[in-house]
């Protein structure tokens, strides 16, 4: 657990009268008691492993032992870039979380993939498992909620003139994201990170993170630019458009999938109190407040999204595979209604991207 001066302000409501999470947690513990069946991911999270993996890695061979023109092989560079989100989302997320499998040395193999993706773990682990899911849509806390001064997601944060059209421009940013990882913000994580004493480990470790970092992001360089560029009778600048059209993809769909469930109209952006740094709610109630799902009764959007369409489920319990988010969905629902408690969704992905929109294009108003 994170513990830096920052994090220490901020404290969430000890005392829960009706017993949301104590009866929602014995419900879905007997779910899975009654199924017989573990919290980690099953032979669904196998398949689909092999087939995430299969789309970024098959393409890349074809890019680079076939002789198919400039064109086609760009195009593989997209489907590549979305294999590469759905490692990312469906494997990469799950093994992280420590619930893609009972074995902790397969979930820190999966967990691994995030070195292939541009990502670094420590890092990761930090922003979204610690300060996000633990701080989750709390101004300054919560780092997803953070882009720099080009983007405003909340309204604690600073305004600029050029917010007025961030519902414009934001989702070009948006794609941008994971090429960010190689060139510039694994380097200045692992500063913050380290300089304030943020690790998920029992004890800091800078050099061996600092020798992970770099010793992976050359690894990556040779898989995705060198090895192309010894391999493929291309100029180089097509090689690293085919590289900026991946990342691209990839950014874009990652980016999106994940605003979808916070940094929307339903969604709220509470402050703590600010003289005892404590939240209204309790922690789990804070998740329900704060986190909205989309387009859960689309199949595809679901088994694509690795379930992060599937947020609320996700949010109240990080450690049980997206695999069962759509049984255990109806028990958190049902829950939340008896407790008078909101549980905010979105029909369709359509409708969650437009309130998005509509989102910053609010955010982008000055305030008065």
């Amino acid at each position: 657990m994170a513990n830096n001066s920052t994090t220490k302000q901020i404290r969430f409501a000890r005392k829960d009268p009706k017993k949301f999470f104590q009866t929602l947690n014995k419900r879905v513990n007997d779910h899975f008691r009654k199924k017989d069946s573990s919290k980690t991911g099953n032979w669904k999270l196998h398949i689909k492993t092999i087939i995430m993996f299969g789309i970024l890695i098959t393409p890349y061979f074809l890019v680079i032992f076939t002789s198919y023109n400039a064109w086609i092989k760009l195009g593989l560079c997209f489907v590549m870039g979305i294999g590469m989100a759905g490692v990312g989302m469906n494997v990469m997320h799950d093994g992280n979380h420590g619930s893609f499998s009972r074995y902790g040395w397969i979930n820190k193999l999966m967990g691994s993939s995030i070195y292939i993706l541009a990502g670094n773990v420590h890092n990761w682990k930090v922003q979204h498992n610690i300060l996000h899911h633990t701080y989750t849509n709390i101004h300054g806390h919560d780092e997803d909620l953070q882009a720099g001064r080009v983007i405003r997601f909340s309204k604690h944060s600073s305004w600029l003139p050029c917010h007025r059209f961030q519902h414009l421009y934001a989702v070009f940013i948006y794609g941008l994201l994971t090429i960010n990882w190689v060139i510039s913000t694994d380097f200045q994580q692992i500063k913050r990170y380290l300089k304030k004493k943020l690790t998920y480990r029992k004890k800091l470790q800078p050099l061996r993170q600092w020798s992970i970092l770099i010793g992976t992001k050359i690894l990556y360089s040779g898989i995705w630019i060198v090895i192309p560029m010894l391999f493929i009778e291309l100029t180089w600048w097509q090689i690293l458009i085919g590289f900026f059209a991946m990342h691209y993809t990839a950014g874009l769909i990652l980016s999106l999938t994940f605003q979808l469930a916070h940094v929307v109209e339903e969604a709220e952006m509470p402050l703590p109190d600010k003289k005892t740094g404590t939240m209204k709610n309790t922690w789990a109630i804070h998740q329900l407040f704060t986190t909205v799902n989309f387009s859960t009764k689309n199949k595809l959007v679901n088994w694509f999204t690795g379930g992060l369409n599937h947020q609320i489920e996700h949010h109240i319990f990080p450690h049980i595979s997206h695999v069962h988010y759509t049984d255990i969905a109806k028990i958190v629902k049902k829950t939340a209604k008896e407790f008078n408690l909101p549980y905010n969704e979105y029909k369709t992905t359509r409708s969650a991207l437009f309130s998005h929109f509509q989102h910053l294009k609010q955010m982008g108003v000055q305030p008065v």
